[in-house]
């Protein structure tokens, strides 16, 4: 009697990957890596530019995947291993490097919460992919809460606030808040909802070109103020909810 051989899967040779999506999701690994050894290299300006390219990076990766039809679970998966790179290790590295190392063991499981945070994070929205609402992000995104501390670095040494009393403590509270947030369960708007094909109001492109007026003068300022408001927006909300919850019911009228 024949008995026909197990089907064998093809290599992922044979399968071949899609060149343009993981060559986004690569140039942002190479920009965490590169943010990694400026930090080692005390250029931690350098070094924190480097996390906002790979957040744009990392960002355009999916779109493009999505509009040329090549998603697959391959870029899935590297997407997310650069992600761990540049907005877990790195971020959490370049705070230990900047102010964290002076604070002794304090400073190295700071720095160490926030990088298991991203590790949590990004297991946990990779298995509730499909099954919450994309509205809503379950956390803070790790790319958010990687500026928060790049976004930090930045401004300082954009503007000489490398000497600011207690700067230590100021940056090991947003990476220990940065490292917490991503694995609580707060939600935060996804901006899903923006479809930039859609009729918008004129008044939207004026806006658009305030902000962009507004970015391009002070980016540092800017996008770390963009991003202090973003991860505060899902605590705001979660307070307002709550306060609905738990308003009392007024009295019925006669």
């Amino acid at each position: 009697m024949h008995i026909d051989p197990k089907p064998i899967k093809p290599s992922l040779r044979r399968q071949g990957i899609y060149l343009l999506p993981n060559s986004f999701t690569l140039a942002a690994l190479f920009a965490g890596f590169y943010a990694i050894v400026q930090a080692m290299n005390q250029n931690f300006e350098h070094a924190a530019v480097a996390i906002f390219i790979a957040m744009i990076l990392d960002g355009m990766d999916g779109r493009v995947a999505r509009l040329t039809h090549s998603q697959s679970a391959f870029g899935a998966e590297f997407d997310s291993l650069s992600d761990m790179v540049s907005f877990g290790v790195a971020p959490a590295l370049i705070a230990y490097e900047w102010m964290l190392k002076d604070l002794g063991k304090l400073g190295w499981m700071i720095a160490f919460i926030h990088c298991a945070g991203a590790a949590l994070r990004l297991a946990r929205f990779n298995t509730m992919i499909g099954s919450t609402d994309k509205r809503w992000f379950i956390g803070l995104p790790s790319p958010a809460a990687a500026a928060l501390v790049a976004g930090l670095v930045w401004i300082c040494h954009a503007y000489g606030y490398n000497d600011l009393p207690g700067l230590q403590w100021i940056a090991l509270g947003f990476t220990a808040f940065s490292g917490i947030t991503m694995v609580t369960n707060v939600k935060f708007w996804s901006f899903k909802e923006i479809h930039l094909r859609r009729r918008v109001p004129f008044v939207m492109l004026l806006a658009l070109v305030v902000v962009l007026m507004l970015l391009m003068s002070e980016p540092p300022l800017v996008l770390f103020g963009f991003f202090v408001c973003y991860a505060l927006s899902g605590y705001v909300m979660a307070l307002l909810g709550l306060g609905k919850k738990s308003a009392p019911l007024e009295p019925p009228q006669a």
